[in-house]
């Protein structure tokens, strides 16, 4: 009958502009729990600096990977450096965190422990020319960030010390190094950096596992 299919066009019509109603208001950005929102802001600060470098540093940029107001950015982190500087201490516990499961994975001995982590360390998600982009960024602030020195001092110690417990359980099982256990995890530390980094500018200076294998002897050598 005509009227009833008039009467469905008009409430097919209806619900179409219902729907365009409530489309156009919903909200620009998504509601998260503070914690959740905090992090999502960290992520998004360490993604800029991965695509961006310095200019990543742009509240700007960050506020647009994030999809939150500028507004919202200064709402959780007042200044700018105590974000970059939570996303330094994120960055650095996820980087070793995975580093830490490779030893227990693979550790049935203090020696193939230090092997599984000298392993991780040349092996993704490390061995990332994007992951040596954010830490450029990060030690580009050092020397006028506050809280990018303590995030950095609190970071560099957690590593020390898990280098130094890892050399700690080798000289129990293996007999007393040539050198103090604080220096044996203070030149293997630099070992790992310097090695590190230098495959991150030049890929085809070595091979990973070449780096490996250097590490490898030199803590043969400590004996």
């Amino acid at each position: 009958m005509p009227h009833e299919r008039l009467s469905l066009t008009s409430n097919a019509a209806g619900c179409s502009e219902l729907h365009d109603m409530a489309k156009a208001k919903a909200p620009r950005f998504a509601r998260q729990l503070p914690e959740a929102r905090r992090q999502a802001l960290i992520d998004a600060t360490i993604e800029c600096l991965k695509l961006y470098g310095h200019e990543g540093l742009s509240v700007r940029k960050i506020s647009a990977q994030a999809n939150v107001s500028i507004g919202l950015i200064n709402h959780h982190f007042p200044h700018k450096d105590d974000l970059v500087a939570q996303a330094y201490r994120h960055f650095n516990s996820q980087l070793i965190a995975g580093m830490q499961r490779a030893v227990e994975q693979a550790s049935s001995s203090p020696r193939e422990g230090l092997s599984a982590f000298i392993q991780a360390s040349f092996s993704a998600p490390n061995l990332d020319q994007d992951v040596l982009s954010v830490w450029v960024v990060f030690w580009g602030l050092y020397r006028h960030s506050k809280p990018i020195q303590a995030v950095h001092d609190e970071s560099y110690q957690s590593y020390l010390d898990l280098l130094h417990a890892m050399l700690a359980d080798l000289q129990t099982a293996s007999g007393r190094f040539s050198l103090s256990l604080r220096l044996a995890a203070i030149g293997l530390t630099a070992l790992l950096d310097g090695l590190w980094l230098e495959w991150c500018l030049d890929p085809q200076t070595f091979r990973p596992e070449e780096a490996v294998a250097i590490c490898e002897a030199w803590i043969d050598r400590l004996g």
